[in-house]
Formats: C-alpha cells, structure tokens, sequence
C-alpha cells in the first residue's frame, strides 16, 4: 500500500492555511458524558462555510497557478465541499468557479455556493452519476478539478488540519472518532494524529445505507462508485471511496463502526433539543455511534469531529417531531 502523504506535509498544510481558517472549538458535552469518559466535540460546523471541507479546498487551490487560476476551477460535490471551494474561490480571487451537485442537494448548501459568488448545476440524480456528468463538463471547459477526496493529497492534508488541532487543544485526547464518507478527513486526521501520538485510536463511522469504506475494506477493493441503499438524512457522507484513503486507511484504522439511519436520526435529534448544536445529520454519525456502541468507541477522553452544520430547515422540522423514545 502506498504513502501518499506523511505527517510532515500536514504540519506544512497546517502553516500554509491557519490564518485563513478557523481554529474550532474542541468543546465538551453536557449531557453525553457519563461514566468514566468525557465526550468532547470539535466543532467544524463552526468553521467557515460551516463545515471542515474549506481546509482542504484552501489548501489545494491557493497552490494553483496563475494559469490554472484563469481558466477557472470546478468540483463535484453534495454540496459541503462545493461551499468551500465556491468561498475558497472568491478569497483567492478565482473568477470562475462551478459547483456540479446531484437533484435534491438541501438548499442551504446550493445557497450557500451562490452567496460567494460560484455558478452552481444540479446534474445528476444521485453523487455517483453527478460526478461522472460534471467532471466531463469541468473537462471539456479545461478548468481545475478541485478534488474531494480521491487522488489530490493536498486536500487530505487540508483535512488532516484538525487532528493536529485536537491534539494541541486537549493531550489527554486518547480516542478520535470521525464520520467517513470518501475517507479523506479520517485518512489525513489519522496520519497527523498517530505521528503526534502513537497510542491514539482512530474510529471510523458510517451509515449502514452506505458502508462503503467498510466494504472496501473488507474486500481489498477500491469502490469508488457505491450506490445508496434507501434513503438516508446523510447526503454529505455517501458514495464512494477514494484511493488515497484505501491505501492508507488500513494501516491508521482501529475500529469501524457501522450506524442506522435511525440512529442517526435520533442522535441528531439529542445534539440539537440536548446539547443544544446546530449540525448535520450526517455529523451525527459519531453521536450515534457512541450513544449505541461505546464499548467499541473506547477510550476516556474521546473527540467526536462534527464535520458540518449546513442544516436543511426541512430535514430539522421532520427530525425533531420523530420521536424515538430515548433523547432524554
């Protein structure tokens, strides 16, 4: 299995983008702690486009030439990394940008792309036949594909940014658990993290409606095309793998955790009416997780990323009137 990238290029990521970045909160919870262990979320959904995607778009495309500037830059995206290379874009000057997302991305994100001033294109009826149809529209337009997560380990560093972060702003951070779509948050989290602190474990989760990752995994197979099994509240994690996540992935993963959507949905529902956070469903993943399966979570002091909070009011309005018997 190939390194594509190592620690070292995640600490230059890490110079080369925190005055254009927010440090997030790594803030404790209230109401999931119990036991022995203390839970602490890291906010990406605070982070600027309200999600952790603008660390690795940032740090791919303000390195582009200025030839590949003037042509333009595009991307493929259920809608939190097109926000933050359509927000990326406008800081670095970018006069043209297009954000490709599949029918029925919420509208918070697609508003959200336009606000900084990218052209945005629904193709697609779901991420795996958009990003087919977008990547040969951004092709024959000859402009830059910002990539999510397959094969640019510039944006993996970008994303690996918050484990270093976590690290600083708490040592005693035994356990990291982060929701795995592609694989490139956890994959560049996980190298920092195991380079700064050997004993650290890293927890991967995803939603049974596409365990994608997982059954890469399983198969030593790279499935970069997934379908979604039925429908799911967690439109920014699903689809398939990237490469650079299943080469590397092997050798930084200690656990996998596979969640329902009901899970999720529940979780969801106890971050917002408890805890009290506006985030995504999809950033539940981890909630759910621990609400279920903490004995597979481990660990004392235990850092949930919550990778995005780019809320759909209409996925909020349906969740909190579910009930689920357990939120209190």
């Amino acid at each position: 299995m190939g390194k594509w990238f190592d620690a070292d290029d995640v600490r230059e990521a890490y110079e080369h983008i925190r005055d254009h970045v927010r440090r997030t909160p790594l803030e404790e919870a209230v109401y999931l702690n119990g036991g022995d262990t203390c839970y602490f979320f890291k906010l990406e959904s605070q982070q600027i486009g309200k999600s952790f995607k603008i660390r690795g778009a940032y740090n791919t495309m303000s390195r582009l030439s200025d030839r590949e500037r003037r042509h333009g830059v595009g991307t493929v995206s259920t809608g939190n990394h097109g926000v933050a290379v359509a927000y990326a874009a406008r800081e670095l000057g970018i006069r043209d940008c297009m954000v490709v997302v599949p029918m029925g991305t919420p509208h918070s994100k697609t508003d959200r792309i336009r606000y900084y001033g990218a052209r945005s294109m629904m193709l697609g009826s779901d991420y795996d036949d958009s990003i087919t149809l977008g990547i040969n529209y951004i092709d024959r337009n000859e402009m830059f594909f910002v990539d999510p997560y397959e094969y640019d380990p510039r944006v993996y560093c970008g994303q690996g940014t918050i484990g270093l972060e976590i690290l600083e702003q708490n040592p005693e951070v035994d356990t990291i658990v982060v929701p795995v779509g592609g694989g490139g948050l956890i994959t560049g989290i996980a190298t920092i993290a195991k380079a700064m602190r050997p004993d650290v474990r890293i927890v991967g989760v995803q939603t049974s409606a596409c365990p994608a990752m997982l059954q890469s995994l399983r198969d030593g197979v790279c499935y970069n095309r997934y379908p979604t099994s039925g429908r799911t509240v967690c439109e920014a994690i699903v689809g398939g793998v990237g490469q650079i996540a299943f080469d590397m992935l092997p050798d930084l993963l200690d656990q996998m955790i596979i969640v329902s959507e009901r899970s999720i949905r529940s979780a969801f529902k106890f971050m917002v009416s408890r805890e009290q956070l506006s985030i995504e469903p999809g950033s539940a993943m981890v909630v759910a997780a621990v609400r279920e399966h903490a004995e597979l979570v481990g660990g004392h002091n235990v850092a949930l990323v919550i990778s995005g909070g780019n809320l759909d009011a209409d996925v909020l309005s349906a969740i909190l009137e579910e009930d689920f018997g357990d939120e209190g």
